[in-house]
């Protein structure tokens, strides 16, 4: 339950379950076992610490790595310490990941070992990092993170906490192509808390087994871990996304709670040992990030005797906008495709581009208003005016509610791409395929892909007398932006649609491949 009295902030998370459940087991990670009044301990040495390095309220420190328990260390010492925590997808190629560091002025950069080259590469590039701290050690010339840790005393600084203080800052991909920096607060995550309860799926129990084995830089992945703690749940963290150990883990830790995105549960479905392992303790699981395939949803809920839950969100909402609580996952019903209702603290309309409500059954844009709408984007108050308007978040989703109130997904009004869970701007691909020396002119679109819901197709048009190999553009890709960013296909084309004024008409170069569909997203 979450205990409104004592937990007034992100900060009062370790101190509330300190005080409450000290011995209970808060997190577990491939044997490491830390109990609630030890991560308290450990969030307030690591304040100590970003006092000590200089970090005033509002600094941004830096995390990039695989999963792991001591994050949450790093998270909850920030917040005791009024600092926010810049995630870094660990996906980016090395200028995204300077981008983002620069872009957020990183002052202190805790670094995973699978990715200590990359900020070696880029260190110089960063005027504004002073320390890098290497959360696996193994460096002579970064001090290991539980060295630095304990080298300061676990008295918590108690600084007051402010309701719009900064917590996170999640970068998203941009129609320009430059991410943008999303703030999320205090008040965002106590809404997510009220909304989780209030809506029933987040009824977690004390002690109950919590799986986080989604990325942390992104909001779901990081917000099951809170909403675990908040619940004084035992959470099991999983450092990559590996099927064999998630299933391994559900049988051996006895995991009653899990996020997946659609991609994770359809690889767990076709894991040839699915039917003997013991599933038997998961009695609710979690899914989001991109909308579901009806058969793989239909599979899994034959597989897992669980209540679905489908959680329908962006960053810029903290994750959370509707929920599809699990009687409406009974197939009679017919809402398997819809994403669900508001949250009762959150309002959705969808409008026309008029912003003007569009009529029952009639598409236009979702448009999201409550307290985990995001402070801004940061930095930039132009892009913040243009997606809030009069206090309502323009979500570039578009969709139509039925008579029952649920809300589904139809299309996108932005041209952004979900792959995998991962959102795709076409902007950016194109701004990377643009400078090979053989392109004329590119667009990007998604098309439908059974594995990832969506998968990046580039249209290509070559300089006159140029020739060149499709393997050579995704080679030249790479070097430029993430790999799941990366075209999977490129047809070379002669020109592109456009309309008069220049604009490419995606929308009619995706046309074949969603042809026959019901909706244009996967």
């Amino acid at each position: 339950m979450f205990d409104r009295e004592h937990i007034h902030s992100v900060a009062d998370i370790t101190r509330a379950q300190a005080k409450a459940a000290a011995n209970d087991v808060a997190q577990v990670f491939e044997g490491r076992v830390t109990t609630y009044a030890e991560l308290d301990k450990r969030a307030s040495r690591v304040a100590q610490g970003l006092i000590a390095e200089g970090c005033k309220p509002g600094a941004r420190v830096g995390f990039i790595g695989k999963n792991s328990d001591r994050y949450y260390e790093m998270l909850y010492g920030a917040v005791k310490a009024k600092a926010v925590v810049v995630g870094v997808n660990w996906r980016l190629a090395p200028p995204e990941v300077a981008y983002v560091l620069n872009d957020a002025r990183t002052e202190i950069v805790f670094v995973g070992a699978e990715f200590y080259d990359v900020i070696q590469q880029v260190l110089s590039e960063c005027p504004s990092v002073k320390r890098v701290i290497a959360l696996d050690g193994g460096r002579s010339d970064w001090i290991s993170f539980d060295e630095w840790r304990d080298g300061y005393p676990a008295a918590d600084p108690m600084l007051p906490a402010h309701i719009d203080d900064d917590v996170i800052q999640l970068y998203t991909s941009g129609t320009t192509g430059h991410p943008k920096g999303v703030q999320l607060t205090n008040r965002n995550y106590l809404a997510t808390f009220e909304a989780g309860e209030a809506s029933g799926w987040a009824d977690w129990k004390r002690r109950e087994v919590c799986l986080v084995c989604m990325p942390l830089f992104h909001v779901a992945g990081v917000n099951i871990g809170i909403i675990g703690h908040v619940h004084g749940t035992k959470n099991v963290i999983l450092k990559d996304v590996d099927p064999q150990v998630i299933l391994k883990l559900i049988e051996s830790e006895k995991i009653n709670i899990a996020f997946m995105v659609p991609a994770v549960i359809l690889f767990l479905l076709q894991q040839p040992n699915i039917k003997t392992t013991d599933v038997s303790s998961l009695r609710q699981i979690l899914y989001g990030a991109s909308p579901i395939a009806e058969d793989v949803l239909r599979q899994a809920q034959s597989t897992f005797n669980a209540g679905f839950v489908q959680l329908y969100g962006l960053t810029e909402t903290t994750g959370g906008a509707t929920y599809l609580p699990p009687d409406a996952h009974d197939p009679a019903k017919g809402k398997l495709r819809s994403c669900g209702i508001p949250y009762s603290n959150m309002e959705i309309r969808v409008v026309d581009e008029k912003g003007e409500d569009v009529p029952q059954g009639g598409v236009g844009e979702i448009v999201i208003r409550g307290g985990m709408v995001m402070k801004g984007y940061w930095n930039r108050p132009e892009a913040t005016e243009d997606a809030v308007r009069g206090g309502w978040f323009h979500s570039g989703d578009a969709g139509y509610f039925d008579t029952d109130g649920y809300l589904y997904i139809h299309d996108r009004v932005k041209d952004m791409i979900v792959s995998g869970g991962e959102n795709v701007y076409p902007a950016e691909v194109e701004n990377a395929l643009f400078g090979h020396p053989a392109i004329a002119d590119v667009a990007v679109i998604g098309v439908p892909d059974e594995r990832w819901g969506e998968a990046v197709k580039a249209c290509v048009v070559l300089k006159p007398g140029q020739s060149v190999e499709v393997a050579d553009i995704i080679a030249f890709a790479k070097t430029r932006i993430a790999g799941f960013k990366v075209p999977k296909s490129i047809d070379i084309v002669q020109a592109l649609p456009r309309n008069p004024s220049g604009k490419i008409l995606r929308r009619e170069l995706r046309a074949p491949y969603w042809e026959g569909r019901e909706r244009m997203v996967n």
